[in-house]
């Protein structure tokens, strides 16, 4: 388990870099700090972080037993889900289900906690603390592999979050970007690949023909698009918001998700994705209609959101997720959904196919297998 934990917990760490909705450097909050750092580029000040974290969340045993002695013996009805959410799109999307929980309006009893980064969502799902949670979509196939298959993901959440953007007007495509410099986050992560296969599809050599540069944090890139005279730069939601917020000039010239289903040919395409849910196996074995009743829940909440935009963002700043004001105009932009069945395991495989093509580590060194996919 501590070697599984200790694994985990280190492409945890490197998760930070997607997810947009969120704090500092974009933790899913970067997915929410939207996605995932490749494990062989860790670094002996991560690993020592990592063994310490194993070791805070082995203290938690007991607690997480005598959790999971109660929901063991507990009715079907009687159960209650243990949920565990990022400050970005997967929480955002949530809210309702949330407050529909808290007002004792749904079918099930729910326990959430939104955390600030992945590395506090892993280890609890890992050791049974969490139920269900929402990830970033690569990080579950990573904890998939490195657990034999202990999860199984539900549903896809949130689309792909990231945006090109730029402080003048001279890209209207992706062919635009040929000999320009453009400022990004996420070196070794899943905005790079993406970067990369969207303009490698356009017939654009990222080593040759552009100049990215890549900062570590996304408020660095927004910093130096502000600076640049006609900059351009790779943004998620809800930085693309903010960095508007302080400079009008800012306009969304790409979306990063558009542009990935463009260049998607044949019957199983692939889309760019942010986040999943993923379930514990065996919870979902001793509780089955809980969980289908999640989804369901689940599916109108995103629904709510997407069609509620106002209210949905007093729900967000509620629940201490983002300032009601910077959701209300990222929502539109945060391309929350909820898709399964056999939809979720087309798009989610071609994506995690597309990732490994470029580094097999950010995947968990291979692809899961069918097991990984749930389909009710």
């Amino acid at each position: 388990m501590k070697r599984i934990l200790a694994w985990v917990l280190t492409a945890a760490m490197a998760a930070g870099v997607l997810s947009g909705c969120g704090g500092k450097g974009g933790t899913e909050t970067t997915a929410e700090k939207d996605a995932v750092t490749t494990a062989a580029a860790v670094t002996e000040a991560e690993k020592e972080s990592a063994s310490e974290a194993d070791t805070t969340a082995a203290a938690e045993n007991v607690t997480t037993e005598a959790a999971e002695s109660e929901n063991a013996g507990a009715a079907e009805g009687d159960v209650t889900l243990r949920v565990g959410a990022l400050k970005g799109p997967t929480a955002m999307g949530m809210v309702k289900l949330m407050d529909d929980a808290e007002a004792g309006n749904t079918a099930n009893r729910y326990e959430f906690t939104i955390a600030a980064a992945i590395d506090e969502i892993t280890p609890k799902i890992v050791q049974g603390q969490f139920d269900i949670a929402a990830m970033p979509a690569n990080v579950s196939s990573v904890l998939y592999n490195n657990t034999d298959g202990a999860v199984s993901v539900l549903a896809i959440n949130t689309l792909g979050v990231i945006y090109i953007v730029e402080t003048g007007d001279s890209i209207q495509s992706v062919a635009d970007l040929k000999g320009k410099t453009i400022y990004a986050s996420g070196k070794g992560a899943t905005p790079e690949y993406a970067l990369n296969y969207v303009l490698k599809e356009n017939g654009i050599d990222p080593e040759k023909d552009v100049t990215i540069e890549y900062k570590s944090e996304h408020a660095e890139c927004a910093a130096a698009l502000a600076e640049a005279e006609n900059g351009i730069a790779m943004l998620p939601q809800p930085f693309v918001t903010t960095a508007q917020a302080k400079n009008d000039k800012i306009r969304i010239a790409l979306d990063m998700t558009e542009e990935w289903e463009k260049v998607q040919t044949g019957e199983d395409k692939s889309s760019l994705l942010t986040g999943v849910v993923v379930v514990r196996n065996e919870f979902l074995q001793a509780h089955p209609e809980a969980v289908a009743a999640f989804m369901d829940e689940y599916k109108a909440s995103t629904e709510y959101v997407n069609a509620n935009v106002e209210d949905a963002a007093a729900l967000i700043e509620k629940y201490d997720i983002i300032p009601a004001a910077v959701a209300k105009k990222a929502l539109p932009y945060c391309n929350i959904t909820f898709i399964e069945g056999e939809e979720m395991k087309t798009r989610l495989g071609g994506y995690l196919g597309t990732l490994a093509e470029q580094n097999a580590d950010a995947v968990g060194g291979k692809l899961p297998d069918e097991g990984f996919y749930y389909i009710r």
